[in-house]
């Protein structure tokens, strides 16, 4: 399986542009001067207490936060009213979601690259994936409104782990999009998706979520992130990244992020197959990031082994390069898990290979409580295991 991120030659300042059970080509728009190769990419926001989200019916009516009050930190998200409109009107959801959504554009001396984003809090936070802005240090990051006004923006946190980023440009009184419940996603529901594919911007396609909860693993060998994705047949391409993917009352469930194609084909385009980082997950992680300048995720402790075929996955049997199996006063010693345990489930649900289980683990946040299925010869046994914390990168 192989995963590669996708850039191409911006056609206009303001243009932007896994693995799974299958191959993940990251979906993303990032412009180079060689023209179009291969990328990765996808964004935040909610309603106050007691506000409720704008609806297909009005288009112009976006929540936003409450002004911070002096010395406070201002709220990232609005907080969405779950019940939705029975009608799925595109043209409305449309009209909310292409103002707030930007383009993101980063120069350097020898290359040039275009992702996308949407605006995450009023008082200009964007969110967009990390591999977008992947080499802007020294170079020139620009993000540009659907108006055309053009900002240079700054990088207040990303992380690699999550593919993640937050820019902040000094714009006031934009919209921003609201940050749906992922959890309370559907399989079968439409959604609409909205980017710069191949650096056409503005662009809206439709489509239903295919599946939830699908393990996805892009990146690289140096840089790999771990997303439990939301899967959907809307129609995602190179320059979707960093954009939103929205339920039919206009609220972000998805950050666009990668497309699969089939371990014999050459990257290109959508084949119905692309995956999105769930929303709950960019609020969970673009708030960090605000707050802090980066983030955490969970981590449980044990070194697994790739090369075991059995039923679950092994913790190895002794110590790898100096790495032990166990990580001495970690979650998982905490819990009883020890060298050699074969973990064949978590919370439930069978984990067959070692990818599995690391992204459904950071699916979770640190000091939350999992369980994980331990297989013995006397039979199976549960573990509560309280997650532990790791400074991403």
């Amino acid at each position: 399986m192989v995963e590669s991120y996708a850039r191409t030659r911006p056609r206009r300042r303001g243009v932007a542009g896994g693995t799974v059970a299958v191959i993940a080509v990251l979906a993303l728009l990032v412009g180079m001067s060689a023209g179009l190769a291969l990328a990765p990419w996808f964004g935040i926001e909610t309603t106050s207490s007691g506000q409720s989200s704008s609806s297909p019916s009005d288009p112009q009516g976006a929540s936003q936060p409450d002004p911070p009050e002096s010395g406070s930190v201002p709220q990232t998200l609005l907080q969405p009213d779950l019940e939705e409109d029975s009608l799925y009107d595109v043209a409305s959801i449309a009209a909310t979601a292409l103002p707030s959504t930007v383009s993101i554009e980063v120069t350097g001396a020898s290359f040039a690259a275009s992702g996308s984003g949407f605006v995450l809090r009023e008082d200009g936070y964007i969110l967009t994936n990390a591999h977008v802005v992947a080499g802007s240090e020294g170079a020139d990051l620009v993000v540009v409104f659907s108006d055309g006004e053009q900002f240079p923006a700054t990088i207040v946190g990303e992380t690699v782990d999550y593919d993640l980023a937050v820019l902040k440009v000094e714009r006031e009184g934009l919209t921003p999009l609201v940050l749906g419940d992922s959890d309370e996603v559907v399989v079968g529901q439409p959604v609409v998706a909205v980017g710069a594919p191949l650096g056409l911007q503005g662009t809206v396609t439709t489509g239903i979520v295919s599946a939830l909860n699908r393990p996805v693993l892009a990146g690289d060998l140096t840089q790999t992130s771990f997303i439990n994705a939301i899967q959907t047949d809307a129609a995602i391409n190179p320059g979707n990244s960093g954009g939103p993917l929205l339920n039919r009352s206009g609220e972000v469930i998805g950050i666009n992020s990668a497309i699969a194609q089939a371990s014999t084909q050459e990257a290109s385009g959508s084949i119905g197959l692309g995956f999105a980082i769930p929303s709950n997950q960019a609020r969970r992680t673009a708030e960090q990031l605000i707050a802090d300048g980066f983030a955490t995720y969970p981590v449980i402790g044990v070194l697994l082994d790739s090369s075991y075929t059995g039923v679950g996955v092994k913790v190895v049997d002794a110590e790898v390069d100096g790495v032990a199996p166990v990580t001495p006063g970690g979650a998982a010693e905490a819990a009883g898990i020890a060298a050699g345990d074969v973990i064949v489930a978590i919370n439930g649900v069978p984990v067959t290979v070692s990818d599995e289980l690391i992204v459904a683990i950071r699916a979770h946040a640190p000091g939350e409580t999992i369980t994980l299925t331990v297989r013995e010869s006397s039979g199976d046994r549960d573990i509560q295991v309280v997650l532990g914390e790791a400074r991403s990168q």
